[in-house]
């Protein structure tokens, strides 16, 4: 099997675009602030962990996001569409992946990698329900079509389709992605 590209999915922080959520509780300087540490944690891990990876951006001109974060940067368009469009257009093996999940590690890149010759799939559950990486050893597309994105039923839809494909997928620990005020408290040395 090819090793597997982690595609991890972008914006350009944008002050009043990115993080929207996070507006409230940091304004909209901060929020884009915020995220940028998040993007740049993500890009650092992704390098760490030796496998390759590309990242898949909106909101900015791709060569933005080199001079910003580096030249030798695979930078592609998430093109249109909402998100499962988006994801669906990733070619497997890939391990997909947000950028603002402060407890995403190399070594969880690894794992997930490494569970894909011998697993169909692998999943990182997030604690608002949704996930925060999603690996696929061949292309599964029913998994994103009519998705409720950005609710709490995301994961355990995505659990029924896997196992309606005949997935058992490698299960990764629960962590936190960084959407709202609430969601910091548990990580206050990110706003330090």
């Amino acid at each position: 099997m090819q090793t597997p590209q982690v595609a991890i999915f972008a914006r350009w922080p944008e002050p009043g675009m990115a993080k929207t959520r996070l507006i409230p509780r940091l304004g909209a300087e901060g929020a884009a602030a915020l995220y940028r540490k998040l993007l740049e944690m993500t890009v650092g891990e992704a390098r760490t962990s030796g496998l390759p990876f590309h990242l898949r951006v909106t909101g900015g001109d791709p060569q933005r996001f080199r001079d910003w974060l580096g030249e030798d940067l695979d930078v592609r368009d998430q093109g249109d569409g909402d998100l499962g469009e988006k994801l669906a257009r990733v070619g497997a093996p890939a391990i997909m992946i947000g950028s603002d999940c402060p407890g995403l590690t190399a070594a969880l890149l690894r794992e997930a990698a490494s569970v894909l010759p011998n697993r169909d799939a692998a999943i990182g559950p997030a604690d608002d329900g949704g996930y925060w990486l999603l690996a696929l050893r061949e292309p599964c597309p029913d998994l994103f079509t009519d998705m409720a994105w950005s609710t709490p039923q995301v994961f355990a839809e995505t659990m029924r389709r896997l196992e309606a494909n005949g997935i058992s997928p490698h299960l990764l620990p629960e962590l936190t992605d960084i959407d709202t005020g609430e969601d910091l408290d548990a990580w206050p040395d990110l706003l330090a």
